[in-house]
């Protein structure tokens, strides 16, 4: 039995094995969200024509938006332990 005849004999239909990226055929670092199924390399270079943006967040900002709504609650969300700032910013 040669190996051709061993390589790639079972059937591709689930798994990693069976995804691969729809640009370049490649089959690690894919990103699957949103139904996307395009590697990380690809993405990066083809985010702003798909209408993805980065966006950050300074510090500063983030203070601002903790500060206001700790005063808007009047709660102090050190008391509580289900409280969640990154939940209420998404």
């Amino acid at each position: 039995m040669a190996h051709e005849a061993v390589f790639f004999t079972r059937p591709r239909k689930y798994g990693k094995g069976s995804r691969e990226c729809r640009v370049c055929t490649h089959r690690m670092g894919l990103i699957r969200k949103y139904g996307l199924n395009i590697c990380r390399q690809c993405f990066r270079e083809n985010a702003a024509d798909i209408g993805f943006t980065k966006v950050i967040i300074s510090h500063n900002h983030f203070n601002t938006i903790y500060s206001s709504l700790y005063t808007t609650l009047n709660f102090n969300p050190y008391l509580n332990p289900y409280f969640n700032l990154y939940s209420i910013l998404i």
